[in-house]
């Protein structure tokens, strides 16, 4: 083999070499990026989301209560309106609710309520659709296990002085991100047609994709009032 020859090899596997180091690096920081993504957010999010829970419990402990199905005093605030419990999405499944559902919200690891296009009733009113999105991967994942919610399952959302309890009615588990309808105060899709007290829960859905939107549709069946205790409603237990 010719000095020439051995030259021109000695480059080539120099070049592997370095394309090789760069494609584990990329590799590497592709990896990082995922478990950022999927896990760190999570755990930013969810610690996040657990002090602010903490805190709208407190306010409801020092403040006075409410009276009636009217908003409590003081509850509607930036802080956030209440939690969300679903039985179908784990053991002791808790989310805060807080308003809006821009980015900015819903990284925070809570779940929020439509302020646009369609403005949602809040569980209160005396008709309207509480409507609420969370994120499904990513920045605590609170909507993580929503294809686990089955018609006739219960949704209870908890204010300061009211446990709220739905009753699902309707899955549509794909629909395009542009059909805003699913939000509208009466829900056509699901199938209503009259006035009413509805929930509607949505998020993306392929999971770890935006690409289209999961929705699940309950109509209230009963309050509850909140007791010193905060007793839970018998769907909880």
């Amino acid at each position: 083999m010719t000095t020439e020859n051995r030259t021109g090899r000695g480059r080539v596997a120099a070049v592997i070499s370095v394309v090789g180091e760069v494609l584990i690096t990329a590799g590497l920081v592709l990896a990082l990026f995922v478990v950022y993504s999927l896990w760190w957010t999570n755990v930013i999010a969810d610690r996040h989301a657990r002090k602010e829970g903490e805190k709208v419990r407190q306010e409801w402990a020092q403040a006075p209560s409410g009276g009636g199905n009217s908003a409590p005093r003081g509850l509607d605030t930036e802080d956030g309106i209440g939690f969300l419990h679903v039985p179908a999405m784990g053991r002791n499944y808790e989310v805060l609710v807080k308003k809006g559902t821009s980015t900015s919200v819903l990284n925070e690891g809570v779940a929020g309520y439509y302020t646009n296009p369609t403005p949602a009733a809040m569980p209160w009113d005396s008709s309207g659709n509480f409507t609420v999105a969370a994120h499904r991967d990513g920045h605590g994942a609170k909507f993580h296990n929503i294809d686990k919610i089955h018609n006739g399952d219960p949704i209870v959302f908890e204010s300061k002085d009211t446990w709220y309890v739905y009753k699902v009615y309707k899955v549509l588990d794909e629909t395009s991100k542009y059909d805003v309808a699913v939000t509208d105060q009466i829900p056509k899709e699901s199938g209503k047609t009259k006035p009413g007290r509805y929930i509607t829960l949505t998020t993306c859905t392929p999971v770890y994709t935006s690409r289209y939107r999961y929705v699940v549709w309950g109509q209230l069946v009963r309050t509850q009032k909140v007791d010193a205790q905060r007793t839970p409603p018998a769907e909880l237990k």
